[in-house]
Formats: structure tokens, C-alpha cells, sequence
């Protein structure tokens, strides 16, 4: 036998090592399949968003079965394994994720397939472990406090100066964001962190040229 069969022999037996059985394979898709549902209720758990978007958690474990099922397939054979290669390099996504915490649980999802499907199963429940202390202690660190937005309407432009007064008396950081004028009212946005908010509001409500004002709360970025 030559040193190319070894080499060979040695490279197939590498790739068809895992062992294949459909005892096996349950095995392996049930483990996956706990650590899907697990991220389901992570992601439910941790996201703060404003609007929760229950395909894209469906989303989740799903990825980490397919993730799974792709890794078993390329450990079956090494033809296969560069085939998916090639048809999956072609693939592109076209969503956009914008929220950084769905980033997240989106790596950890695939991750987790991998994972599951290379026969590691402590690594993944390690790291499901450490993760979850670790998102559900960050979360609750205080960094900072969101400043609010205070939208004012009044008629008259000289009014201005008069309602940033009274904003000024309430808050201890403020800044407009945003300032309208048409036929002789002004729209005025202004990111406050107000000491007294109810105060601050019914103050500048009970001015005469003041129309309306709203006072809200954002869970965006925060200015410190």
C-alpha cells in the first residue's frame, strides 16, 4: 500500500468516522432539539424590544436543527460535504438585522447546530450556560438612564423661549432635537431628563399658547 492510499484511506476514514445509525441520529437531533427550545424562551425572556417578532424567535430553532442536520450530512461523506459547500456559498440573505440581541441569538443558534451536530453536547450546554448569566446580569446592570422626549405644540413663535424656560427649571440636560414652525405655531422635540416630569408637563400644559404636550419614554440609545 502506498503512502497516497494511507493518505487517502486516512482522509475518507476521517469524514465517515461519526457513526451514522438512525439511533444515533435521533439521539443526536433530540439533544439539538432541547437546545432550540431553550433559545425559543431565551430570546423571549431578553428581548426588550418594543415590538416582539414571534418568526423571527420561530426562526431560532429552526436554524439550529437545520445547523444540525448540515453538519451530520457533511460528517456522513466528503463528496457530499463539498458539494454543500459549494451550493451553500451561493446563498445569500437579503434580511436585514438591525437589532443587535437578535444578532446574537441568531450566532448562538447556529452555533448550537454546529455544535449539536459534531457530537459535543456538554460545549453546548456550557455555553448556554454561561450565556444566559451572562445576558440576563448584563441586562440588568444599570448604564444609564434613557433620557425622555417632550413634544410641545404652541402658537406663536416668541413662545419658545418662554417653554425652554420652564424646561430648563425641571430638567438638569436638555437639548432640541427638532423645531417646526407653520402659520404662526411651533412644534418643538425636546430629549429632557426631567427631575420632576409631572411637574415639568402640567406646567407647560397650563401655559395659554401651549396647544398640547406629550412627554415619552424611548428605549433607544441613551445620552449620558
Amino acid at each position: 500500500m502506498t503512502f497516497k492510499d494511507i493518505f487517502k484511506k486516512s482522509f475518507i476514514e476521517g469524514y465517515t468516522r461519526f457513526d451514522n445509525s438512525p439511533v444515533n441520529i435521533l439521539i443526536v437531533f433530540s439533544i439539538a432539539a432541547v437546545f432550540a427550545v431553550y433559545i425559543f424562551i431565551a430570546y423571549r425572556l431578553l428581548t426588550k424590544k418594543t415590538f416582539y417578532s414571534k418568526t423571527f424567535n420561530i426562526a431560532l430553532p429552526c436554524l439550529t436543527l437545520i445547523t444540525t442536520a448540515v453538519i451530520l450530512t457533511i460528517q456522513s461523506s466528503v463528496v457530499i460535504s463539498l458539494g454543500m459547500v459549494g451550493a451553500l456559498s451561493i446563498v445569500r440573505f437579503r434580511t436585514a438585522i438591525k437589532e443587535p440581541m437578535d444578532l446574537v441569538f441568531l450566532f448562538w443558534s447556529i452555533t448550537t447546530g454546529i455544535i449539536c451536530g459534531a457530537g459535543l453536547g456538554e460545549i453546548a450546554c456550557v455555553l448556554c450556560f454561561v450565556l444566559t448569566i451572562i445576558l440576563f446580569t448584563l441586562d440588568r446592570i444599570p448604564v444609564a438612564k434613557a433620557p425622555k422626549i417632550l413634544m410641545v405644540n404652541a402658537t406663536g413663535y416668541e413662545n419658545e423661549e418662554k417653554i425652554l424656560n420652564s424646561v430648563k427649571k425641571y430638567s438638569k440636560y436638555f437639548t432640541v432635537k427638532s423645531r417646526a414652525l407653520s402659520s404662526g405655531n411651533i412644534d418643538l422635540v425636546i430629549e429632557i431628563k426631567a427631575l420632576k416630569e409631572a411637574e415639568l408637563v402640567k406646567e407647560i400644559a397650563s401655559f395659554p399658547e401651549v396647544t398640547s404636550a406629550s412627554l415619552l419614554a424611548h428605549d433607544g440609545e441613551v445620552t449620558y
